[in-house]
């Protein structure tokens, strides 16, 4: 107004008509916008004023706190509810006026606003020393929102008598903000924070523990006790360490009502104080006037021994775990030990936390960590057995060459392959447990397979138990090893009969399951998804609770002497895993058991097992010279081929002195035989002895290398001509399929014939990318290594 005033005067001093016209226009343009700033804002304080008026008819005696607010947080209208709980001491923003009230108005304030703005109204509800309070924000068209703050209680017990009582406390939300903090947490820390990092000098907070807060004077020590609330919300308590004065009898009430477990202990170690909590997770309601010693039990020390060093100032705030000597169930206490100071001297407050669930994910852990340490060495020890039993049965097969059962010899030799032929099957059970023997899958439907079985089951439970088969209507099919499924099938019926002494029924079910959701049980998870039960239920005695968490494990039984090797359940549970199933036991003492099998439901776009390729591990019988299509003629010549340079030397008159030279001797054998050369890579001495007789006794040619380096050597020959690699995969040095991998790149066409004492799987990512390659297990029999090797021949 003042500047369109100032350009209308201006213009009766100019004399240039056109510029005189321009300041006229200017400066009516400048009033009647003045006038219509004014008009606009006239009209707003009117409808603000007439609102006001109404918000006053309507809200001015309510009980609630109304408050109006322009956008900027600026208090428009209280009502006399709002005068009494708001600070209106020449305060204009609502945040400041609701600062005395609780903790952090601005950011309470600021998200209901923004949720206000998107959707018109919006609440929230917070905890301050007056009690609980809903914090409400109305949009109100442009003109700024109408908060109702309304009073929901007064404190319950927890806030109102925290606010009374001489022991430090503080409500904390989930993000760590202080939303309320007591009078005596005030005065210890000089004042009101907001957050955690301004109380605690370290964080995180640690329950149980004697930590440092930030005093008025300086660091004071406190006994930290945190009681969780209602949406993620902490109730923090600081109790006096040992410099502080005897607690009220007062303050000691209200622990009994805390839900955090509390004992204080004279100096003899007897309970003088126990609150409710604390009784409950003792399981003694008198409690109080007993000894500690007679309540827990599991340090490795004498109870009274650690309450001595206690009371003598050493060791605390540091946590230990006992067991309650409750008899009703297993409960693990981890206690935190602090001083006070009393009237006769020291005593000691207990802090106890329920460590049950602490201790069993602890058990769970160290279970697992000995189950893989278990398969590891079963694992070892498997692969060493193998390369024994390969030597054993392979020596034994070739001196049952051409012998009949009049033999002298015959019958010695027959019981060495019988017991090599279970040490093996041991071994099997041993890799199976690890989850490293090698599988066969296929698609099954287990009402075929258990048809099958069912004869084989009848004779295993004998006269005086019934086997019992019920299957699912149109059962779905599963992939899986149908030769490794039967053995679990069988190893668990075998279980239940020998279970039944008196006799009883065996029944098997099957039964598609769909999974809504993941099963949780025995700390183990079932994705959700369609699968096929098994169900193994007997009628026996019962497994007792504290045998059941070990019958997986490798050599554990509860048989007599003789009448088992630990090792059934033990491969159930490896074969089941591997094959991509879940194996659980049910059982109730007297009263029988339940083994329950879940295998996925197999469809025709799943795909195949990572060994399923793999090769039957199982060792034959000793093979006879027409099994091996072995004639004596062809053994004798065979014979002839030695790969060392001093018998070539001797066998044929030629004077050769390494490999090299060794090379056109061995294509020339083989030209004028027509057999293969077969360059034989096995660190194992004994192995590889039987492994070249064998060759050459079923007319190959045959190169000995005792390690990967060594078959290299050889192969610099360019002009050696080598058909098949039958090599070990685990060798000092260079493994086998790392040198196969090297030769092949100048020999691509050689065939590759892989042994080993470990399963399929410890070379199958490997042996992907080696083409014409093919998997013999060990220990192999003389009729598998020379059937394996003249297949990859032709």
């Amino acid at each position: 107004m003042m500047i369109g005033a100032v350009l209308l005067g201006a213009s009766w001093f100019v004399s240039a008509p056109s510029l005189g016209l321009g300041l006229v226009v200017t400066g009516l343009t400048f009033v009647c916008l003045a006038v219509i700033v004014r008009t606009l804002s006239a009209v707003q304080n009117m409808r603000r004023e007439r609102f006001r008026g109404v918000l006053t008819d309507l809200a001015e005696d309510d009980s609630t706190a109304v408050v109006l607010t322009d956008p900027d947080g600026a208090v428009i209208y209280r009502n006399r509810a709002a005068d009494q709980l708001l600070d209106t001491t020449g305060i204009d923003a609502l945040s400041s006026q609701l600062s005395d009230v609780f903790a952090a108005p601005a950011s309470v304030l600021y998200r209901l606003q923004g949720r206000a703005q998107a959707k018109g109204t919006a609440r929230e509800e917070v905890n301050t020393a007056r009690g609980r309070l809903r914090v409400q924000a109305h949009l109100v068209r442009n003109d700024g929102f109408l908060w109702r703050i309304d009073q929901l209680s007064h404190g319950g017990a927890g806030v109102q008598v925290g606010e009374h009582i001489s022991l430090p406390m503080m409500t904390v939300s989930k993000t760590g903000t202080v939303l309320f903090m007591n009078e005596a947490a005030r005065n210890l820390l000089g004042g009101r924070e907001t957050t955690l990092d301004r109380v605690f000098t370290e964080l995180p907070i640690q329950p149980g523990t004697i930590m440092h807060v930030s005093g008025r004077d300086g660091k004071v020590p406190a006994l930290v006790c945190e009681i969780p609330t209602t949406a993620g919300r902490r109730e923090i308590y600081l109790l006096p360490p040992s410099s502080a004065p005897e607690l009220s009898s007062e303050e000691w009430a209200f622990i009994d009502g805390l839900p955090v477990p509390l004992l204080k202990l004279d100096v003899a170690g007897r309970i003088t104080m126990a609150n409710r909590r604390a009784r409950d997770l003792l399981g003694d309601c008198d409690a109080i006037g007993s000894l500690m010693a007679d309540q827990v039990e599991g340090l490795g020390r004498p109870v009274s021994e650690w309450l001595r060093e206690a009371h003598s100032g050493r060791h605390l705030g540091r946590s230990e775990i006992v067991r309650a000597t409750r008899l009703d169930e297993d409960v693990f206490i981890q206690i935190s030990l602090a001083q006070i100071t009393e009237e006769n001297g020291t005593a000691l407050v207990a802090v106890l936390q329920d460590a049950t669930e602490l201790k069993s994910l602890e058990a769970q852990f160290v279970q697992s960590q000995k189950m893989e340490a278990i398969g590891q060495l079963a694992g070892g020890v498997a692969h060493d057995f193998n390369n024994l039993l390969t030597a054993i049965s392979g020596h034994c097969d070739l001196l049952m060459m051409g012998r009949d059962e009049q033999d002298p010899a015959y019958s010695d030799l027959s019981q060495i392959i019988q017991n090599a032929n279970r040490a093996a099957a041991l071994v099997r059970q041993l890799l199976a447990f690890s989850r490293k023997q090698t599988l066969r899958p296929e698609s099954l439907l287990l009402t075929d397979s258990l048809s099958d079985l069912t004869h084989l089951l009848n004779r295993l439970v004998g006269e005086k138990i019934s086997l019992q088969l019920d299957h699912d209507v149109a059962l779905l099919p599963i992939r899986a090893d149908r030769r490794q499924l039967d053995q679990v099938i069988m190893n668990l019926v075998v279980n239940a009969r020998d279970a039944m002494q008196d006799g009883g029924t065996v029944r098997v079910e099957t039964r598609n399951v769909v999974l809504e959701s993941a099963l949780l049980r025995d700390r183990a998870s079932v994705p959700a998804g369609e699968y096929v039960a098994i169900r193994v239920i007997d009628q026996g005695t019962g497994i007792p609770a504290d045998k059941i968490g070990k019958i997986f494990e490798p050599f554990f039984t509860t048989k007599k002497a003789g009448k088992g090797t630990g090792l059934g359940l033990s491969m159930a549970y490896g074969i089941v895993k591997q094959m991509g199933g879940y194996i659980f036991v049910d059982s109730l003492l007297d009263q029988g058991t339940t083994f329950t099998l879940y295998f996925p439901v197999s469809r025709d776009e799943d795909t195949p097992f990572e060994d399923a390729e793999a090769t039957d591990a199982q060792p034959e019988d000793a093979p006879t010279a027409s099994d091996a299509g072995i004639d004596p003629a062809g053994q004798e010549a065979s014979t002839l081929l030695k790969t060392d340079a001093a018998s070539l030397a001797s066998s044929t008159g030629i004077q050769v002195s390494d490999a090299s030279q060794i090379a056109p001797v061995i294509a020339q054998q083989h030209e004028d035989e027509g057999g293969g050369v077969v360059l034989l890579v096995e660190d194992e001495a004994p192995v590889r002895a039987f492994a070249s007789r064998a060759l050459r006794m079923r007319g190959f040619a045959v190169l000995e290398a005792d390690c990967a380096e060594q078959a290299l050597q050889i192969l610099d020959d360019t002009a050696l001509k080598v058909d098949v690699f039958v090599t070990d995969v685990i060798m000092p040095g260079m493994d086998g399929p790392t040198w196969v991998a090297k030769a092949l790149i100048d020999r691509p066409d050689v065939k590759v014939v892989f042994v080993s004492g470990y399963a399929e799987d410890s070379v199958s990512d490997h042996q992907a990318r080696i083409p014409n390659s093919v998997f013999l297990p060990k220990p192999f029999s003389l009729t598998d290594l020379t059937a394996t090797v003249n297949e990859q021949m032709h």
